[in-house]
């Protein structure tokens, strides 16, 4: 199980990586092959504003429909528009091309930096899943 040290991640198994527009987000390898064969993405709305632990979009696969939470509070800058037409990518390249959103932080630093260290390190993240195995 791929699992980049240079990544942050929620304890609901999205990562989360600073981009130039703010800080990208999507699920982790862990999240993609428990979910199975992703087959359609509801990608969140570019501009809409996300609370962290709440719900931000969905993801099908071949086995369910699951939530995928905003790690961070803040209002999205952008989509993975790719993932409309090619969906899979989640699976293919979780890390990668499988992107789903890019979130602007929320202006109140306090509680920007406050999510962002409540976010787990890849050693963290490790010790997370192996509970769940």
């Amino acid at each position: 199980m791929e699992i980049p040290a240079e990544l942050r991640y929620s304890a609901d198994h999205e990562w989360v990586r600073p981009s130039n527009a703010g800080m990208q987000i999507g699920i982790t390898d862990f999240a993609q092959d428990a979910l199975g064969d992703v087959v359609y993405v509801e990608l969140p709305e570019v501009g809409a504003h996300v609370t962290a632990d709440e719900a931000m979009c969905e993801i099908e696969s071949t086995k369910s429909v699951s939530d995928i939470f905003a790690p961070l509070s803040g209002v999205i800058a952008e989509v993975n528009v790719a993932l409309e037409d090619e969906p899979q990518l989640v699976n293919e390249s979780p890390y990668g091309d499988g992107w789903i959103c890019v979130i602007t932080p929320t202006e109140d630093t306090a509680l920007a930096d406050a999510e962002m260290a409540a976010l787990l390190d890849a050693d963290g993240y490790a010790a997370l899943i192996a509970e769940d195995v």
